[in-house]
């Protein structure tokens, strides 16, 4: 395994080079120029300097091999500054973001933990919840809860973000008035009333993210569990007199997690795409708003980082996918 792990994590190199070289070259050739938004009473020897000063004037190559020293040794560099008190990077240039005149990664560790409040929290409430439906819905086949799970799983599966997220603010913020409506960003966590409050606030935006990853989970468990409830070594199990219990929840329910997983790992970064739809309906001030005010004020250097931090994710959770397979299934042998 371990062999597997290191073999994987080179394998996983040259992926996202090319990932990142197709980020910057999509963004290159998009349209728009971003001295647009500068007035145009500017002279122009001033807007060649700003030109210049952004790094516009660089070729394309020049400026791909800058943005990579910098998102993989720099900021790298500035981290361990600010944890071990180093000044390693002192004299390093690091991505600024056209916009803000900021460093990149700083504004990412600021809207970061917004982000994780309500997207992890949101997919690890889905999976809890998925996981067992799935596995009652297969156990108890064509049953009352079988149909109304897969009737609420599908409808929850079609409808999209932006029409659940309004019609929970409608229903539990407008005509109930249970549940705020907005995410205040400013509040912070000091004592057991403000974690209430916290909790609170993420209920609407958690229920509307946790809806579709339910949803999708759970058909996929139920889909697992039927193809392995009927296979030969579950007759066996039940033949040597186990308990029920144990032949379902420790026999099928691990060779059944084995495809469920992908499906774990893979919806993470779709997740987060869907967090850009829902932190602007809920003005969570995350990752999703901050990249769409990116694109708007056509801030490349933003829209590069923050696009290729959701490709690592991708290319991360599939590693972590398949050494997960290696544990849940013995036969799988890597080394």
């Amino acid at each position: 395994m371990l062999t597997y792990t290191i073999r994987r994590l080179l394998l996983s190199v040259p992926t996202l080079l090319f990932i990142a070289l197709v980020i910057f070259l999509l963004l290159e050739l998009a349209p728009g120029d971003p001295m647009a938004q500068v007035p145009l009473t500017i002279p122009p020897e001033v807007r060649a300097q700003m030109r210049e000063a952004l790094g516009l004037g660089e070729p394309t190559h020049i400026r791909f091999g800058k943005w990579m020293w910098q998102f993989f040794a720099v900021e790298p560099m500035v981290w361990l500054d600010n944890a071990l008190g180093t000044d390693l990077a002192a004299d390093k240039q690091r991505v600024i973001s056209w916009q803000t005149r900021s460093p990149v990664m700083d504004i990412v560790l600021q809207r970061l933990p917004q982000t994780m409040w309500v997207v992890g929290m949101a997919y690890v409430v889905g999976i809890l919840i998925a996981l067992p439906i799935g596995i009652y819905s297969a156990y108890r086949q064509y049953s009352l809860f079988d149909q109304v799970g897969t009737f609420v799983t599908m409808v929850g599966y079609s409808v999209p973000p932006f029409f659940s997220g309004v019609l929970v603010i409608v229903i539990f913020s407008v005509q109930l008035g249970w549940l705020p409506s907005i995410y205040d960003t400013t509040h912070v966590v000091v004592d057991w009333e403000s974690f209430k409050t916290q909790l609170r606030q993420m209920v609407l935006p958690v229920m509307v993210l946790a809806l579709q990853t339910t949803a999708q989970i759970s058909r996929f468990m139920r889909a697992a569990m039927l193809d392995n409830l009927g296979q030969d070594y579950v007759r066996t199990a039940r033949a040597k007199g186990l308990r029920e219990r144990t032949v379902v929840l420790v026999h099928v329910l691990r060779n059944s997690m084995i495809p469920v997983v992908t499906v774990i790992a893979l919806g993470l970064p779709a997740v987060f795409g869907g967090a850009i739809i829902t932190e602007q309906i809920f003005k969570v001030n995350g990752l999703g708003q901050l990249l769409i005010t990116a694109i708007q004020a056509n801030d490349l250097p933003m829209v590069q980082t923050v696009t290729f931090m959701l490709a690592m994710l991708i290319v991360l959770a599939n590693i972590a996918a398949d050494l997960i397979y290696g544990w849940l299934d013995p036969r799988i042998r890597y080394d």
